[in-house]
């Protein structure tokens, strides 16, 4: 059973099959926490009163809008309960695009989303019926259990893609002003935070940084994004930690990129927040890589 909330149960994990797909209807008002994951994430939204907070951007969503949430990136739904909450969810698995993209980078819209800080991408009335086709033949072929029933699902899957992609490609941006809500300076911080882990990042240095009330500042982020100051840049330290673990990079080169001072609290940090070593989650992730390509080779 999907539960929005139990992403937090597997935030920290990573996505083992080649896709997941939900078709979700909430009749109550439902609270959400701010979290994170290890893949990308699409949601199609189709009916319902919300507002989707991602990265301290705050979008007011109309049917059949899509949202691309890139790895990583700290999100959370506010859903009224005057409407019933409908919409599908695809968790995505990279490797499985880079195994299928043959000349074309079906992760193009993912990446254009991160790089124009943009994630609502809002159709036309074709963009809107391509989509709705495909994810209706996709949910049939999910249940089928006939001859075939896994090519058929992940072929309808790749198409989806395609067509995602055709759309962020070919549309331009062009949201009301009312539908996307953001404080510009802190939008502006968070940009430096993520381009700046392994500096200093007091909150002093901030504020100073960019002019403002120390105490102003702490009340403001926390209002746009979910999260103290301090634990937001501790957690995209660690999500980046992470990411440089899995490449194999040392630990005692990885720390101090990440900002952290000593290799004790690092690894204290890394812990708590992944529940295993450095070391261990290495492993762990080369296990599930490994046998991942195995299955798509064999």
């Amino acid at each position: 059973m999907y539960d929005e909330n139990s992403e937090l149960k597997i935030k920290r994990g990573y996505l083992n099959g080649d896709f997941e797909f939900f078709h979700l209807v909430d009749k109550k008002s439902m609270e959400f926490e701010f979290h994170y994951h290890d893949f990308n994430k699409i949601i199609v939204f189709i009916s319902g009163k919300v507002t989707y907070l991602i990265e301290g951007k705050s979008y007011r969503l109309k049917p059949w809008d899509l949202l691309f949430i890139n790895s990583n990136d700290v999100h959370r739904a506010i859903v009224s309960s005057d409407e019933p909450y409908e919409r599908i969810v695809i968790w995505v698995n990279q490797n499985f695009l880079e195994l299928h993209n043959n000349g074309s980078n079906l992760l193009t819209c993912f990446e254009l989303s991160s790089k124009h800080k943009i994630n609502l991408l809002r159709s036309n009335l074709e963009g809107i019926r391509s989509i709705k086709n495909t994810i209706y033949l996709l949910e049939d072929a999910i249940k089928d259990k006939n001859f075939g029933n896994i090519v058929l699902k992940n072929s309808l899957f790749l198409q989806l893609m395609v067509y995602f992609n055709r759309l962020y490609i070919g549309t331009e941006i062009n949201i009301e002003e009312k539908d996307i809500e953001y404080d510009e300076r802190i939008v502006k911080i968070l940009d430096y935070i993520n381009k700046n882990l392994g500096e200093i990042l007091s909150v002093e240095n901030i504020a100073l940084k960019f002019y403002m009330n120390k105490f102003y500042l702490m009340h403001k982020f926390k209002a746009q994004t979910g999260y103290t100051l301090h634990s937001y840049i501790q957690q995209k330290r660690l999500v980046l930690a992470a990411s440089l673990v899995k490449k194999g990079k040392q630990i005692t080169e990885i720390y101090l990129e990440c900002g952290f001072r000593d290799y004790s609290s690092f690894v204290r940090a890394f812990k708590k927040e992944f529940n295993l070593s450095p070391k261990k989650y290495y492993k762990s992730v080369m296990e599930i890589q490994s046998s991942y390509i195995h299955k798509h080779h064999t």
